[in-house]
């Protein structure tokens, strides 16, 4: 690993080396999708900016942390080459936008989210049942 890689700078390679299985969002018809799914199981979006250490961080740690496959469907979305999508992810689920950020979609409503160093897999547990 070179110095000038302790953070990356690739986009795909926050999603793409990831132990996740995650969903890319990358629509602004996918949200449709997502309220739908919410009514089988809870679906987590993680809002990340590529360029953002902090964001990184949050990224890798919650990752890390994860041990909800299967409970929990996961979808990352590139804010700064979707930024449409978290526009329409406030208006339509009624929370603030923040970055990193994380946010539970269960029954087609937002009923948990949260940003920054806040940002932990053990809190999902509690919208698991």
């Amino acid at each position: 690993m070179s110095l000038f890689n302790i953070f990356g700078n690739d986009s795909n390679k926050d999603s793409a080396s990831s132990k996740m299985d995650w969903n890319t969002l990358n629509d602004v018809k996918q949200l449709n999708q997502i309220v739908e799914e919410s009514a089988e199981n809870p679906v987590l979006i993680f809002k990340h900016s590529t360029r953002c250490s902090i964001s990184r961080f949050a990224l890798k740690q919650f990752e890390n942390e994860f041990d909800l496959v299967g409970k929990v469907k996961p979808y990352f979305l590139d804010l700064l080459n979707y930024r449409e999508i978290s526009n329409e992810i406030a208006q339509r689920f009624g929370v603030q936008h923040q970055s990193p950020q994380i946010i539970v979609i269960k029954n087609g409503v937002a009923v948990y989210d949260t940003s920054h160093d806040s940002i932990e897999a053990s809190a999902l547990k509690r919208f698991v049942v």
